[in-house]
């Protein structure tokens, strides 16, 4: 099934190039984990970021020190804080992670199916793949090498062992973790107290670290859109598109089926209101 999707993807890709190059589509740092070789890992890798040009600026990374690479920067019409590479400040410093952002980042992918569809995927641009579109092509990649992983998994003699519990008594106080889920780079750190009651927890999970992206997404759909200051027809419909591509977490803590509750509200420079579109409201 993930092959015939990944031929579909091709197909339709073929026939609807200018689009995917132009939707939604702008340049951005990446940001994703790698192991040893450079390769895809989603669960024991360092921190690699590329900038817009396809320059690797950080480089093995330990992911317990984060919080020297990664500031976040606030806004008061967001609930959402904004991720950003602390070196190059905000917003130079704002980048993309999730299935773009890691194939975009490593050298290889590492399982043979998956490596020869990354291989075709690369081949599509000199530099960096910047159209958000390409998300659903990188995801089906990643679920390519996914189905492999597993396989590979079944057959390793590891997963019979009777070593499943590792037992502590002790609390550490403090602790990190940061992985690759489907949608991003995924942190969790917490800290506790001597009775190991937790006293400080930061998270900073995909949609954040896509926060900015998910903003410039819409941005670049309202630019092509609307025009002499109306909203056009279908402009719903293509910003949930531009959402969709980062598979943010409020689309299914909703539990949407279908359609997105979606409201679009027109200000201009000097904050008239000219004009709204709503839908599921």
């Amino acid at each position: 099934m993930i092959l015939s999707s990944l031929k579909l993807f091709r197909d339709w890709y073929d026939e609807n190039q200018e689009l995917v190059w132009s939707f939604a589509s702008f340049p951005s740092a990446y940001m994703g984990l790698v192991d040893d070789n450079g390769s895809l890992e989603l669960y024991d890798g360092s921190i690699r970021i590329k900038d817009e040009n396809g320059n690797t600026i950080v480089d093995r990374h330990d992911p317990t020190d984060y919080l020297s690479l990664i500031a976040e920067h606030v806004e008061d019409w967001s609930y959402l804080k904004f991720p950003y590479y602390r070196a190059l400040g905000w917003p130079q410093g704002s980048y993309r992670v999730g299935p773009l952002g890691r194939l975009n980042v490593v050298d290889s992918v590492g399982t043979p199916l998956a490596q020869e569809e990354f291989e075709r995927f690369k081949a599509l641009s000199d530099g960096m793949l910047q159209g958000s579109m390409l998300y659903h092509y990188a995801r089906l990649i990643e679920d390519l090498y996914a189905a492999e992983r597993i396989a590979e998994l079944l057959h390793d003699p590891e997963i019979l062992s009777t070593d499943i519990l590792s037992n502590s008594d002790q609390i550490t106080g403090e602790g990190v973790g940061v992985i690759e889920a489907p949608r991003g780079t995924l942190i969790h750190h917490y800290k506790t107290d001597e009775t190991g009651k937790l006293t400080k927890v930061n998270l900073i999970v995909a949609t954040g670290h896509n926060n900015w992206a998910m903003g410039k997404a819409v941005e670049v759909v309202a630019r092509q859109y609307i025009r002499r200051g109306k909203l056009t027809e279908g402009l719903l419909n293509r910003v949930e598109a531009a959402i969709r591509c980062y598979d943010p977490c409020l689309s299914c803590a909703t539990h949407a089926l279908g359609e997105m509750p979606l409201k679009v509200q027109l200000i201009s420079s000097r904050g008239e209101f000219l004009g709204e579109l709503s839908r599921s409201f």
